[in-house]
């Protein structure tokens, strides 16, 4: 449904995407992670066609976004993380501006409009002006214009910010519902959002890709490098003797408090290995019971941390975090100028008619 190849904006000397390459599936929704400056809103701009690209290649379900690009926008519906709303019109006002922009057929622009109010639940608020609405509702009139059309393709960027938590569960529910008809792309910097409603999740970092995995390998994989923590009473002499009787163990960290008698360490294992059961023949037969013995908690965003943490130098970037924050806030005001170039044409064919 998108494919990403080689791509690459730069800003004079700066580099804001780096040789990005990556897949996304139909009929999925994917969580587009990374720190600020790693590139992201660049990214989703290229893609949208935004901005344009210095170099690679962007297909949105087979259209090049560079060659055939007006197929390509057809195919997208596009949520920035400052909706492009008008504060002065009513929601019903907004989106029938938002349809002939978006050059829905006249005759079927009602209809259009009814069924994105409907699946963004903002039929109450058509007539109400947008200034008046809350964050929540806001961001569900932007999320309606971008459903204008019918798109396959929704890339949503930051669509929970500054939403409060009951704000942000129902604009869950709202994008999970959505996915049933859609291929969907998230970015966000809230993680427990992004776990709950991912099937993948793209980190990039520096503009380069650094992961692509399920919520629940990332995870995992941190649990292994995390490892088991066990509580077992007896000396250490004792435990360290029957744990040399366990395979998998590739490095072991005592605790530095324990209570009288007993003794807790971290078990760190190799890749893949199971090795609670075998701990716990090794206690018993050595006569060491056990007071726990429990994987280490791992989250998303310890995932994240530990993936973006040091940059991306091992893929040879020099860039430093700065200067990919400069050439964001460079592409967030090519975006402003290019919205405000259209609007003022809207306007100008408005008067000539």
């Amino acid at each position: 449904m998108i494919e990403v190849k080689d791509l690459v904006k730069r800003y004079s000397k700066n580099t804001a995407v780096d040789h990005l390459n990556f897949h996304v599936q139909k009929g999925q929704i994917y969580g587009f992670l990374g720190p600020n400056g790693a590139g992201k809103s660049t990214t989703m701009n290229m893609m949208t066609g935004y901005l344009a690209l210095t170099e690679g290649q962007i297909l949105i379900n087979g259209y090049d976004v560079a060659e055939e690009p007006m197929e390509a926008r057809k195919c997208i519906g596009y949520l920035p993380e400052i909706p492009p709303l008008y504060p002065d019109m009513t929601v019903l006002e907004y989106l029938h501006f938002a349809a002939e922009l978006k050059q829905v057929p006249k005759n079927e622009r009602s209809t259009e409009i009814e069924r994105v109010m409907d699946e963004t639940r903002i039929k109450d608020m058509e007539n109400r002006l947008i200034r008046h609405l809350s964050k929540g509702y806001k961001q569900r009139v932007g999320l309606a214009q971008a459903l204008l059309g019918d798109p396959e393709v929704l890339i949503l960027d930051e669509p929970m910010v500054g939403l409060d938590p009951k704000q942000i569960i129902e604009m869950r529910e709202l994008i999970r519902d959505l996915s049933h008809h859609h291929t969907i792309l998230l970015s966000s910097h809230i993680m427990q959002e992004i776990s709950a409603v991912c099937d993948e999740i793209i980190v990039i970092n520096e503009g380069h890709m650094i992961a692509k995995d399920t919520p629940d390998n990332l995870t995992r994989e941190m649990v292994e490098k995390n490892g088991i923590h066990l509580v077992a009473k007896g000396t250490k002499d004792k435990i360290k003797t029957a744990l040399r009787t366990v395979p998998g163990i590739r490095d072991v960290k005592y605790d530095t408090k324990n209570e009288e008698g007993t003794l807790g360490l971290t078990l760190y294992m190799t890749p893949g290995a199971e090795i609670r059961e075998d701990i716990f023949y090794a206690m018993v037969k050595a006569d060491c019971p056990i007071y726990e013995l429990h994987p280490l908690a791992a989250s998303l965003e310890d995932a994240f941390l530990a993936l973006t943490r040091g940059g991306s130098r091992q893929y040879g970037s020099k860039k430093t975090k700065k200067q990919a924050a400069k050439a964001e806030e460079t592409a967030q005001e090519a975006q402003t100028q290019t919205v405000e170039s259209a609007s003022a044409t809207q306007e100008q064919q408005k008067e000539e008619e």
